[in-house]
């Protein structure tokens, strides 16, 4: 019978840790718009943590499954991979497309500034839910940021998601590593570049500047398979808490003035894979910790696909009925708090039985050895 594999939970933990933190950077920036007064200024690089987890726990998942020479009951054929993917991503994708869409056309706090038929038509605006249903960008609809995924601003990340999932699955599970080495030099140059040239990482998820996606994508998720395949890891006590407290300093961090770019590039850079590598250097954490961790790694997800529609929400009543601050520091609190449950009822009792039923349909039973990885990937 072949042996369970290792299960990462502290990597775990901190998905969740980033997920918390962009949902908080969220409403921070829709009460504090200038970037260089939001307590929470650098947390927008949870996005960056995200890819090199993304490509860690693919290794980690699907390696050895993919290789030419895998054994008959582990092998996965290039087909079940996607589906396999599909299936982890996709169900939750289309809930948040459905709750976004509702929000959008109940918003009360928008005037007549969003009026389908009037300020954009039935046939565009049907055209824009087609094409978030199939996680393609779109065009603009009105009383949004300009975002290249316009209904759901954060699946920008998950259209780059799919590119990873494609590019490993066609190439990167084959790298040689002086290869996967070469391209993670290249991607780094090409993050620092780009983070030098605007000063910041906050780009990418908006047609004005929709090439520094790939590039925020490509040097992340290569440094994170590359921390898995070399075996690179680190001993921290308690590395859920200790690795969260260093996440929270690096979000927290004031802005760095003209060198506020080369930093956030090497948190991407350097401090990310360390923090892979020592969250990965404990493959269990027991007790209470570690149930923490397994619950924040399976709500990471829905909390930060489904959190943005009421982002949106909360921008509007904050801006056009002008409440006191101690109300917009409530609403805003309880608004996250709704979010949370909200993301736990989804995962509960839509993502967990849904991707379940899609599993026995369309991709048969998972292997005893790839069950607790290929859940969490």
């Amino acid at each position: 019978m072949p042996t369970m594999k290792s299960h990462y939970e502290a990597l775990d933990g901190l998905r969740g840790t980033a997920a918390l933190c962009v949902l908080m950077f969220h409403f921070w920036e829709m009460m504090v718009p200038d970037i260089a007064h939001n307590p929470m200024g650098h947390a927008f690089l949870a996005v960056d943590f995200f890819f090199a987890l993304s490509g860690f726990v693919l290794g980690h998942a699907y390696d050895a499954r993919l290789a030419p020479h895998a054994a008959p009951r582990e092998a996965l054929s290039l087909s079940g991979f996607f589906k396999r993917r599909l299936i982890r991503l996709h169900p939750m994708t289309l809930a948040a497309l459905a709750i976004s869409v509702t929000v959008y056309l109940l918003d009360p706090f928008v005037g007549d500034t969003q009026r389908i038929g009037e300020k954009i038509s039935l046939a565009a605006f049907a055209g824009t839910i087609a094409l978030s249903v199939l996680l393609l960008p779109t065009p603009n609809v009105p009383n949004s940021f300009g975002e290249t995924h316009s209904l759901n601003g954060p699946c920008w990340t998950l259209f780059q998601e799919y590119i990873a999932n494609v590019l490993y699955g066609v190439f990167g599970h084959r790298l040689t590593r002086r290869l996967h080495v070469g391209l993670c030099v290249l991607s780094a140059v090409a993050l620092a570049w780009t983070a030098h040239h605007f000063n910041d990482l906050s780009h990418g998820w908006g047609w004005a500047d929709f090439w520094a996606a790939p590039v925020r994508l490509a040097c992340p998720f290569l440094a994170g398979l590359l921390v898995y395949r070399t075996g690179f890891r680190l001993s921290v006590p308690q590395p859920f808490v200790v690795l969260s407290l260093v996440l929270a300093v690096i979000f927290v961090a004031p802005q760095m003035g003209a060198w506020n770019g080369l930093f956030e590039a090497a948190c991407v850079i350097v401090v990310f894979p360390l923090v892979l590598a020592a969250g990965a250097g404990v493959t269990r954490t027991d007790g209470a910790i570690g149930a923490l961790c397994r619950f924040m790694g399976e709500l990471s997800y829905p909390v930060y696909v489904v959190h943005y529609a009421f982002v949106y929400l909360f921008a509007h009543w904050n801006w056009n009925t002008h409440p006191a601050p101690a109300r917009v520091a409530l609403v805003a609190a309880g608004s996250q708090i709704g979010i949370v449950l909200l993301a736990y009822a989804l995962l509960r009792w839509f993502d967990r039985p849904v991707r379940a039923w899609l599993t026995r349909k369309y991709a048969g039973p998972v292997p005893v050895s790839a069950t607790v990885a290929e859940v969490n990937a």
